[in-house]
């Protein structure tokens, strides 16, 4: 009696296809984990940066006209965007006269880091006495009709045209 090969895969064929599935889905799994975690990172730094604006703009409208905010190293803990956030603001001189820099450096409170380390965002921010209040400031270009260019009018409201170029000569034949 003759025996008839069943079609079908052997048990090895059936052992490589599963290994071969097993390690594609460890690296799709590790690939979806990488990416949630840059998604909430990101979500993390962007809900940092707005407190960071947040507090800058609190900072600034908590002085008084002509005042500058005092030169000084705080730090504290701040809920918001339903997280605990750590934060340091720092006051330091700039180089104007009359302005001073506000440094605001923030990350979750979770997260442990050195002075320097960690911080999510530092954004910065300036206040002081020498800063034009909205719409308060003069142009610094004037017009001067003793000055005007070629092409120009002696008059702002009333410009001439430029004049138009000379149009191309035709060649002449030669002789």
């Amino acid at each position: 009696m003759k025996r008839r090969r069943q079609a079908g895969f052997t048990l090895i064929e059936v052992l490589v296809a599963l290994v071969i599935v097993a390690v594609g889905m460890s690296v799709l799994m590790s690939t979806l984990t990488s990416s949630a975690k840059t998604i909430v990172y990101l979500q993390d730094k962007t809900f940092a940066e707005w407190l960071a604006l947040n507090q800058i703009a609190l900072a600034r409208l908590q002085l008084k006209q002509g005042q500058l905010p005092p030169q000084t190293s705080t730090n504290g803990d701040l809920d918001y965007a339903g997280r605990s956030w750590h934060w340091r603001q720092d006051v330091i001189a700039s180089e104007v006269p009359g302005i001073e820099r506000i440094d605001f450096k923030v990350r979750p409170k979770e997260v442990k880091g050195g002075d320097d380390d960690s911080w999510y965002v530092t954004v910065t921010g300036l206040a002081g006495n020498a800063l034009a209040a909205p719409g308060s400031a003069t142009s610094l270009m004037s017009w001067d009709p003793d000055q005007a260019g070629p092409g120009q009018s002696n008059s702002p409201n009333n410009p001439t045209p430029l004049p138009t170029p000379n149009p191309t000569p035709t060649p002449t034949p030669l002789k």
